[in-house]
């Protein structure tokens, strides 16, 4: 039980207190409201991603601009 893998008994149960909690009409409405919050995590770590690299590359340019223009000045 402690050993960090949650088996299909433990998942059966906590499916089965949130069914006694919420109630068989919610639990739908309850699933669309985490999929909408999982797709825009996802979203916005795409997003994060994306600018790290753009400005990766935007470092990368500069540095390379700045090696040319020491080697045209020395």
């Amino acid at each position: 039980m402690f050993g960090g893998a949650i088996g299909p008994g433990e998942i059966l149960i906590v499916l089965f207190v949130i069914l006694l909690l919420f109630g068989a009409k919610r639990l739908p409405e309850l699933a669309r409201g985490m999929g909408k919050g999982i797709r825009e995590f996802k979203k916005a770590t795409s997003g994060i991603e994306e600018e790290m690299k753009l400005e990766e590359k935007t470092k990368e340019k500069t540095e390379e601009k700045t090696k040319e223009n020491e080697k045209k000045a020395g």
